[in-house]
């Protein structure tokens, strides 16, 4: 029980600190999004910054993790994807996740933090998030 309060307590402090980060880089407002992805309208370069600092972050913290643990604190193994191939359902869900990101300007992470919020948009992206991913799961075949 008190290895699962840890988990959950680190879980919600990296969570916290993700959508700060979320908020101080502008991610939570749809226009910034929609503003790197249209080029023609005026292109906002904020959406590159982030995502170039989250990466490295990431690829630092992926090395140090991977190079100095044997396994997570929390767990008796890494839990990594093991597929590489590129399959029709990947293709598609691909292309769905970058049209609403491009229609809606929330990707899912941005989109719970500015639900939080009480933002009207985000509560709806939210609950549309909500129920493509019940229906994913429930037509799924394996």
């Amino acid at each position: 029980m008190r290895t699962r309060a840890i988990a959950l307590g680190l879980t919600a402090l990296s969570g916290a600190v993700f959508g700060i980060g979320l908020v101080l880089g502008g991610m939570t407002q749809p226009a910034a999004v929609i503003g790197f992805l249209d080029p023609l309208s005026g292109w906002d370069p904020r959406l590159a910054f982030v995502m170039a600092g989250a990466v490295a972050v990431y690829a630092i913290a992926f090395r140090a993790i991977r190079g100095h643990m044997p396994s997570p604190w929390f767990d008796g193994r890494f839990h990594l994807p093991t597929r590489a191939d590129i399959d029709r359902r990947l293709v598609i869900g691909s292309a769905l996740f970058g049209i609403g990101w491009g229609l809606g300007g929330f990707c899912p992470g941005p989109g719970l933090v500015a639900a939080a919020s009480g933002a009207t948009g985000a509560l709806v992206f939210v609950a549309a998030m909500l129920v493509g991913m019940y229906l994913q799961h429930a037509l799924a075949k394996d």
